[in-house]
């Protein structure tokens, strides 16, 4: 249970600090025989730093009861 407090404290502060990340994928526009025309989309995947900060006490909280045992 210790382990998973610790994993669940850095998680929590990087998703505190850092609010989000783009995915980057590629699409296949055309296809003319030799020749292929591709895209590249930035998909915007953002989440509330509050969400952070309750990981990061959830985290704490668990690392906290597993020493009392």
């Amino acid at each position: 249970m210790k382990t998973l407090g610790i994993i669940l404290i850095v998680v929590g502060a990087i998703m505190t600090v850092f609010t989000g990340f783009n995915v980057i994928t590629k699409k296949e526009v055309a296809d003319l025989g030799p020749i292929e025309i591709n895209k590249e989309e930035k998909t915007p995947i953002y989440w509330s730093p509050v969400t952070g900060g309750i990981i990061l006490v959830a985290g704490i909280v668990i690392v906290l009861v597993s020493r009392k045992r």
